[in-house]
């Protein structure tokens, strides 16, 4: 049985995800309240802005479902500002902002540069050089015990994985390739619906 893969769609690049997956032939659920989070079996949470979209997790009565949802085991993937809310530090954020604190990594938003510092780089990953799109994107200062780095920009972690969990620092979703994408669906979620 195929896995319905929600995409986080309060705000930021969920369109491009949401493309991403379906390509690959799995059905795709846009989420924007409770109810529609209750229908998939995995989220990914895009890019975007993090206070932003904190913001609207909360008003949107999503945070408390969302952090339900992870905690009893929900493959997550989140993706630039998606992997700043699922941190369990934000070292740069605003005093009302927050997190799910679903992977072990402390992370600075914005710390590879402004918009005009955006830049591509290729990542070495477990399944082969993957292109990364870096925009305002975060760096991740630490990672804990149980994290595990599975990408990295020289020596730098920015593609991570705890249990259910998945954060990458870029877009893979503005890269053309949906092996990430891939890897998150067959790896972490279709081997937890069998």
């Amino acid at each position: 049985m195929n896995p319905v893969v929600g995409v986080l769609a309060l705000q930021g690049a969920f369109a491009a995800h949401a493309e991403c997956v379906a390509s690959l032939g799995v059905s795709v659920q846009e989420v924007r309240t409770p109810e529609q989070l209750e229908h998939v079996d995995a989220l990914v949470m895009p890019g975007g802005e993090s206070s932003t979209m904190s913001q609207l997790l909360l008003s949107s009565g999503l945070f408390g479902a969302i952090a339900q949802r992870i905690e009893s085991g929900m493959p997550t993937f989140g993706t630039c500002a998606g992997m700043i809310l699922l941190a369990s530090e934000v070292l740069d954020g605003r005093s009302d902002q927050r997190s799910f604190g679903a992977i072990d990594i402390s992370v600075r938003r914005n710390a590879f540069g402004r918009q005009i510092d955006s830049f591509e780089s290729s990542i070495h990953t477990p399944f082969g050089d993957f292109h990364g799109v870096f925009i305002r994107a975060p760096r991740i200062e630490r990672t804990g015990p149980a994290v595990e780095v599975i990408g990295r920009l020289g020596d730098e972690p920015v593609l991570v994985r705890q249990g259910n969990v998945l954060a990458a620092s870029f877009h893979p979703e503005l890269a053309g390739d949906a092996r990430l994408h891939e890897y998150f669906v067959t790896t972490m979620t279709t081997a937890r619906k069998v």
